[in-house]
């Protein structure tokens, strides 16, 4: 069955590439011929996205940038676009949620079935069982937040549980991509522990994580606790990641198994009516950047 892990895994192998282009449109960074456009977000991103998608292996609209202004029916428009064109490209849907079970129902609905997307990002926060119905969808992808690349995710994500912790909500049978060498210290930072939580609520390989460039010594410990699942890497470019020490420390024994996503740094490239092809340009030397540490 064709589902978010195998279609990225194609990408990953058929475009020869690890990375993810993020979608934050921002109307005041488009260039002037866009900006008087009623539908000049979905434009803007539907360029970006034909001048970028087989340098790639996922597309990450983020939902905030378009339910801010109004534009919930561009960024429908744009994964129906992206899955007309560029079917064999993963959408990840960048959203962040995370409420009990029923609520956590709608935001489902919300993401797989109006958005049709193909991952979304979920806050682990509230636990399994507000997990469990984004996790209904057997064909989708739920990447959790684990290690983000924020410097305040540190205020919370460090604060260490303890090894008792470790016990609770884990009914399910570890995923087989989870190194059975892993054992819990009594000091294990949260982060860590959501790595292992998430690696036993993985039953059906659904799942990745959410791990930032901006900590590489932090990517590494997470890769060892999960093993081969899918990690999302956040922070290069603007937010100053530093490419060959996160690819050596996130990447699978095959040279795979990130998603490293760029958004402003490839998005704002250009200012004029060739912002596209400014956009590829940086696109095409990030992805060979990436490469080059496989």
């Amino acid at each position: 069955m064709k589902n978010f892990i195998s279609s990225l895994a194609a990408s990953w192998k058929e475009n020869d590439s690890l990375l993810c282009v993020g979608l934050d449109p921002d109307p005041a960074k488009f260039p002037l011929h866009l900006r008087d456009k009623p539908d000049a977000i979905f434009e803007f991103c539907r360029a970006i996205v034909d001048a970028t998608a087989d340098l790639v292996c996922a597309l990450k609209p983020q939902i905030a940038y378009f339910a801010a202004r109004r534009a919930e029916d561009q960024l429908e428009a744009l994964i129906a676009h992206i899955h007309a064109k560029h079917p064999g490209i993963p959408v990840i849907l960048d959203a962040k949620r995370g409420d009990i079970g029923s609520t956590a129902e709608q935001y489902a609905i919300e993401a797989f079935e109006r958005y049709q997307a193909d991952a979304v990002t979920v806050n682990p926060y509230m636990g399994r069982d507000s997990v469990e119905p984004w996790l209904a969808y057997k064909d989708k992808g739920v990447i959790l937040l684990c290690r983000t690349s924020n410097p305040g995710g540190s205020e919370l994500q460090f604060l260490p549980v303890g090894a008792g912790a470790l016990h609770g909500g884990m009914s399910a049978s570890p995923s087989a991509n989870t190194p059975s060498s892993v054992t819990a210290s009594p000091h294990t930072p949260l982060f860590e522990h959501v790595a292992r939580l998430v690696s036993q609520w993985d039953t059906d390989g659904q799942c990745a994580l959410v791990v930032g460039a901006t900590f590489p010594a932090e990517l590494r410990s997470v890769r060892e606790i999960v093993g081969n699942m899918p990690l999302l890497v956040p922070g290069i470019g603007a937010q100053g990641g530093d490419i060959e020490a996160t690819v050596k420390a996130g990447k699978t024994e095959s040279g795979s198994g990130l998603m490293i996503n760029s958004s402003r740094a490839i998005l704002y490239a250009g200012k004029g009516e060739d912002f596209a092809e400014a956009a590829r340009k940086v696109a095409l030397e990030t992805r060979d950047a990436i490469n080059r540490y496989r």
